[in-house]
């Protein structure tokens, strides 16, 4: 994979918590290189945002878009694609956005005794693949992207985030 592939990742902090987290960008953009390496979807010269809030910031998204009032730890924006081929004077493709709450991936990650920066990379990776079109809405679904979750994170080190869980993060 060559520079050119992943796709430009802005990082938008908007709670002034995630300043705790030292690493949080820079993971960020870790699991976003390595989910882009092993998907299946065309990331070149693509863009997204993800937005580092707080519980307030994500329960307001959660209640606007999907009518679930409370927070969540990850939300997904995927972009939709315009028709036709891609003209090279065009803008770069946009992907989506990703919100991430800081209070519940804080809260998960000590819950389930794992670094902080091992659960948040599994979000940034959950967020990466919706945005690319992958999803869990049944079984089968919620297999493959639970397995390409498990292989991208294994390519950073981090142990597999659904070993003591039978739920989706």
């Amino acid at each position: 994979m060559t520079p050119a592939d992943i796709p430009a990742t802005e990082i938008l902090v908007t709670a002034d918590c995630w300043h705790r987290e030292s690493g949080a960008e820079s993971a960020i953009h870790r699991a976003v290189e390595a989910a882009a390496a092993m998907v299946d979807a065309d990331t070149a010269g693509a863009e997204l945002a993800i937005m580092l809030t707080d519980d307030a910031g994500i329960r307001t998204l959660n209640k606007n878009w999907r009518g679930i009032d409370k927070p969540t730890n990850v939300l997904s924006f995927p972009a939709l694609q315009p028709e036709g081929a891609k003209d090279d004077d065009d803008a770069p493709r946009m992907l989506g956005d990703i919100a991430i709450a800081y209070e519940t991936t804080r809260s998960e990650a000590d819950t389930e005794h794992k670094p902080f920066d091992h659960h948040l990379s599994h979000l940034a990776v959950h967020g990466f693949l919706h945005l690319v079109g992958y999803d869990h809405e049944n079984d089968d679904d919620a297999e493959i992207m639970e397995g390409l979750e498990r292989d991208i994170l294994a390519q950073l080190g981090i142990p597999d985030p659904y070993a003591h869980d039978d739920q989706v993060t």
